[in-house]
């Protein structure tokens, strides 16, 4: 027989007090990809990548392009879980060339991801679609990207053909 108890955490009176992060929006990126190219599988893994050509990033910290050559390899774990991992280059207004890797989930019911492959816009409130991107340049007016922790919310824009991730950097 197991008990439950439940505790409360508090701080000791040596620790600073506990902050709650915050997210400021930093820029969206909206990425033009190719159609997949099924690579293979393992036990009940399917390995997919998918090309990046190109796209756009706007946003209050940040506007440039994403430059072809991308892309994305997503790992798909049972019916409904795909793990991605993205990496691809910006390149900012000032002429900056930027690296990111961004990996995250994709993660819906699988009549959710049937409608999607059908081409229905499905809403985002029906998925769960996030990443943990990491950016690298050594330019110094961005290096506060690679000093940053970033989390993206991302969704399908299957009207345009495109992938559109919002970054919020971590405060």
């Amino acid at each position: 027989m197991t008990a439950t108890t439940e505790t409360t955490w508090t701080p000791g009176p040596d620790d600073p007090p506990l902050v709650t992060p915050t997210l400021e929006f930093a820029f969206e990126a909206r990425v033009a990809c190719e159609p997949p190219k099924r690579i293979g599988h393992g036990a009940g893994d399917e390995l997919v990548f998918v090309p990046i050509v190109g796209g756009t990033v706007a946003g209050p910290l940040l506007d440039g392009r994403v430059l072809p050559g991308g892309g994305d390899w997503s790992i798909t774990r049972g019916p409904r879980v795909c793990e991605l991992d993205a990496r691809y280059l910006i390149e900012s207004d000032d002429g900056t060339v930027i690296d990111i890797v961004n990996r995250g989930f994709y993660a819906a019911d699988p009549s959710v991801i049937e409608r999607s492959q059908r081409g229905e816009d499905v809403p985002t409130s029906e998925y769960y679609f996030r990443t943990q991107p990491v950016f690298r340049t050594d330019a110094p007016a961005h290096a506060w990207l690679s000093e940053t922790v970033f989390v993206g919310w991302a969704y399908d824009d299957l009207r345009n053909g495109q992938v559109c991730i919002r970054f919020f950097a971590v405060r």
